[in-house]
């Protein structure tokens, strides 16, 4: 049994319908648990001294946040927000410890994605302190294309983002500014790497020549 098999636990992870632009997790809230996105996305994020937001990752189906017990994914100290309309499923420390002590194979498949998760978050804090800003954007997009993309029918090397960040929040993600940010996406375009038609498309991204351009990055 895998994690696949925990989304339809429904007698020990009860699934809630919760609407979009709903924060169902911050650092304020007393009780900690393990949420489980069954389907929908989700905005974890930072809020700053000054007031602004800091996107530091989005999730989507089948990935898990938050903090039980001593089982962390590095998300305790963060607001979390739906995109979309999800389904979400919660964990407190009881649940957790019987699926964990009937189905071992789920914990071990919970600790991969947390430590897949982490490793990305390690990957991108060292690109913000060694890489360029091209760099960081070109990682953020390819990471995105794996957990979001959905291939083109009219041609299967383009992916379509099926989630819709603001020029700020990937800026907020890869350690830059808007404005910064604006420039390096309109460079993609002229260089084949990503596509847009209007303001309201989704995004479609090239996977394979954003990896050979961040070979050649600094």
């Amino acid at each position: 049994m895998g994690l696949e098999q925990l989304q339809n636990l429904d007698h020990v992870t009860p699934a809630n319908a919760v609407k979009r632009k709903t924060i169902i997790a911050s650092p304020h809230m007393p009780q900690k648990c393990l949420f489980l996105v069954k389907s929908g996305k989700v905005r974890l994020y930072r809020i700053l001294k000054s007031g602004k937001e800091l996107t530091v990752d989005i999730i989507g189906d089948g990935h898990i946040f938050g903090e039980v017990g001593s089982f962390t994914t590095g998300s305790e100290s963060l607001y979390a927000e739906t995109i979309d309309d999800s389904i979400i499923c919660t964990l407190d420390k009881d649940k957790f410890e019987t699926i964990v002590k009937s189905h071992p194979e789920i914990g071990l498949r919970l600790i991969e994605i947390v430590s897949s998760r982490l490793k990305e978050v390690e990957e991108m804090l060292e690109l913000i302190a060694y890489g360029s800003v091209r760099k960081r954007l070109l990682y953020m997009l390819y990471k995105l294309s794996q957990k979001f993309g959905q291939k083109e029918d009219s041609d299967q090397e383009w992916v379509q983002l099926e989630v819709k960040l603001t020029h700020q929040e990937l800026a907020s993600m890869t350690g830059s500014i808007r404005e910064t940010v604006t420039e390096q996406l309109s460079n993609f375009v002229s260089e084949g790497l990503i596509s847009k038609i209007g303001l309201r498309s989704p995004l479609s991204v090239h996977p394979e020549r954003i990896l050979r351009a961040m070979e050649k990055c600094n």
